[in-house]
């Protein structure tokens, strides 16, 4: 078995869960549990779901590359601390489902503490590239994640490398790489100080 596949959910030691989107993004676990929920909103909160249905985390880290418009500057692999978590495919007059949730406040301070140069901002969530319009760092699957761990009543966050300007058409200059790198590189020292706030 490879160290995450989609819906399946590998344990370590520990009780915090580290979901992203693909394998890429997924640091190697140790010390804690991993999920690779797929790509989209209607995948993320599905495998999430089913994710803590079966093993309730203390709390869920949710990593991941993001795009980022030009406003504000933030040159890949620039990191970022999601504020909240923006659902852009619903109708922001839509009365009948929620279009926002915020993180853990606890794990926000935390991450804040591990990466206190990295902007704290909205991040938006659309199934479709370009489809957060008014919000200045997209990404697919954030609110999906978050969503369902609210309903859970388990602390949650969402944390992304830039990797590309979304209004940037060739992709040959978008920096996948670097951005995957980077995310990687800072899960271990997330988890370590989300472990110290719900451990």
């Amino acid at each position: 078995m490879s160290k995450s596949e989609k819906g399946v959910l590998r344990s370590a030691q520990g009780d915090i869960l580290v979901i992203a989107a693909t394998e890429r993004e997924l640091a190697e676990p140790d010390g804690w549990r991993t999920l690779c929920c797929g790509v989209g909103p209607v995948e993320a909160a599905a495998t999430t779901a089913m994710a803590i249905s079966q093993h309730r985390p203390s709390a869920i880290l949710h990593v991941g590359i993001a795009g980022s418009r030009r406003r504000p500057v933030l040159e890949p692999p620039a990191l970022v601390i999601g504020a909240e978590s923006v659902y852009c495919d619903v109708d922001p007059a839509n009365r009948w489902a929620p279009r926002t949730v915020a993180p853990s406040s606890i794990l926000v301070e935390a991450a804040q503490r591990v990466l206190p140069h990295a902007p704290t901002l909205a991040i938006g969530t659309s199934a479709r590239v370009g489809g957060t319009r008014e919000v200045d760092i997209e990404a697919m699957e954030g609110f999906a994640v978050l969503r369902v761990a609210q309903l859970a009543g388990i602390p949650a966050i969402e944390i992304r490398a830039i990797a590309n300007e979304i209004q940037e058409p060739d992709r040959a200059r978008w920096r996948f790489d670097d951005a995957f790198a980077a995310i990687v590189a800072v899960t271990p020292r997330l988890v370590a100080e989300f472990a110290k706030c719900v451990n």
